[in-house]
């Protein structure tokens, strides 16, 4: 048999295709991950092994008529239990949805499924995607976070339970995560990927992004998600098509990179922060250490502004009606919210535009920054999801980031490198992250 955890996603699409192994033997080995190992991870909110295998078979059957077959063409995909599906209950991570489905597919679900892909169940949420944790533990030590929100979407790739999945991030709910479980965790830009049917935290914040094992698998999903849709105001038109050829063939020169230690570098643990240290050593001559910008200050306030108002406004009735089914972290952002003044708001979203303006200028001579994606390895603790300081300026920004599961903290725990680029840039960006993979690995 194929030893499937090996193979980049595409290797996996082309067996498929040539039929030297077929979506259900595919299926059943993720499967067999799920019934080893879910019961102490616990990365499902929904996950039905009967349905995952009809869905195989018709793949298979597809495949077998000769018709034809989309990129993704027989894979399965876990998706965040906040991204609308007709066939799966949609809980949102909180008992006030419980059992709840939408009315029509997210039209990230549409997506997959015309890329042939197989949505193979719902990955456990932060309540509503905020702050509240899930029941996921970290699949390298139990008794650790995996991160939030996207919780079960990291922890699922990490323990080989799925192959590739869909998260979210408004904060750091993404490169925490993806840091956190030793996976690569992409956020693409601003607009790229529709959230239209996924629910709706902040609509200046939200992104839709993917993790997978490396920077091509995770290229080749967001290749697949990338498209215009006219029900998501933000969503813009973009052109992915070559986005896995350019991720392949890397920068055209050997890369230059700003390290920024940022105000929180304080905040790093010892043996993480020596990991980073030895990082920076080894890349000297392809990264210069700079201080954070003055105005990064100014943009964790105004990230808290937008992000509380827009949860007070979009959660009103879940408040006015479920309050005591809400998290005390959720009732406190709420309350926050309401006593933000339209002022205030209006200066943090016209923030946004005016501090992208003073940093796009980095990329005249840089291919990129670093940062660590988060403070260290994941915390001891099931009752927080970590810290996303490292992650808050980037969704302000609206910029590409992706972490990169390259370095070691305490315990000999995964830790991220966090690569951010300019809007819009991702085809040029992911060739920059797969060549910074490639050198570490080597």
């Amino acid at each position: 048999m194929t030893d499937v955890f090996s193979l980049k996603v595409e290797e996996l699409v082309e067996k498929i295709k040539d039929a030297q192994i077929s979506s259900v033997e595919l299926c059943q080995i993720y499967i067999d991950r799920i019934n080893k190992f879910e019961k102490d991870i616990k990365a499902w909110a929904h996950f039905d092994k009967k349905l995952l295998l009809e869905k195989a078979a018709e793949a298979d059957e597809h495949r077998r008529l000769g018709k034809p077959l989309g990129p993704l063409h027989g894979i399965p995909v876990a998706v965040k239990d906040i991204v609308g599906t007709l066939d799966m209950p949609t809980e949102c991570g909180t008992v006030i949805r419980k059992g709840k489905s939408y009315s029509q597919n997210a039209e990230i679900i549409e997506l997959l499924i015309s890329a042939g892909a197989i949505v193979m169940g719902k990955t456990a949420t932060a309540e509503l995607a905020y702050l509240g944790p899930a029941k996921t533990t970290n699949p390298h030590d139990y008794s650790r976070t995996p991160g939030g929100s996207s919780s079960g979407s990291a922890a699922s790739v990490a323990s080989f339970m799925a192959p590739l999945s869909v998260g979210s991030q408004t904060g750091g709910s993404i490169i925490r995560p993806a840091s956190y479980c030793g996976v690569v965790g992409y956020k693409p830009t601003y607009g790229l990927i529709s959230r239209n049917g996924v629910l709706k935290t902040s609509e200046k914040l939200d992104h839709v992004g993917v993790f997978g094992r490396s920077v091509e698998d995770v290229a080749l999903l967001a290749k697949t998600l990338i498209k215009k849709d006219k029900f998501d105001t933000a969503s813009v038109h973009y052109s992915a098509e070559n986005m896995l050829n350019e991720t392949k063939k890397g920068p055209l020169f050997e890369p230059k990179f700003i390290f920024y230690k940022t105000d929180y570098w304080k905040l790093v643990e010892k043996k993480s922060r020596e990991s980073f240290e030895y990082f920076i050593k080894s890349f000297k001559k392809n990264i210069e250490v700079f201080d954070t910008p003055s105005y990064f200050k100014d943009i964790h306030k105004y990230h808290q502004i937008i992000y509380d108002t827009d949860l007070a406004n979009n959660f009103s009735l879940y408040f006015k009606k479920y309050k005591k089914k809400l998290s005390k972290i959720m009732q406190d952002a709420i309350i926050r919210g309401n006593k933000h003044s339209a002022k205030d708001y209006a200066e943090a979203v016209d923030f946004m535009k005016r501090s992208y303006e003073s940093y796009e200028e980095v990329f005249e001579d840089y291919h990129g920054v670093l940062s660590p994606s988060s403070p260290g390895v994941a915390p001891k603790s099931l009752k927080s999801t970590g810290s996303a300081e490292f992650n808050k300026v980037w969704s302000y920004l609206g910029t590409p980031s992706i972490s990169l599961p390259l370095l070691q903290g305490e315990d000999k725990m995964p830790l991220g490198v966090q690569l951010v680029g300019a809007k819009y840039d991702d085809h040029r960006f992911l060739g920059v992250a797969n060549w910074l993979e490639k050198e570490c690995n080597n």
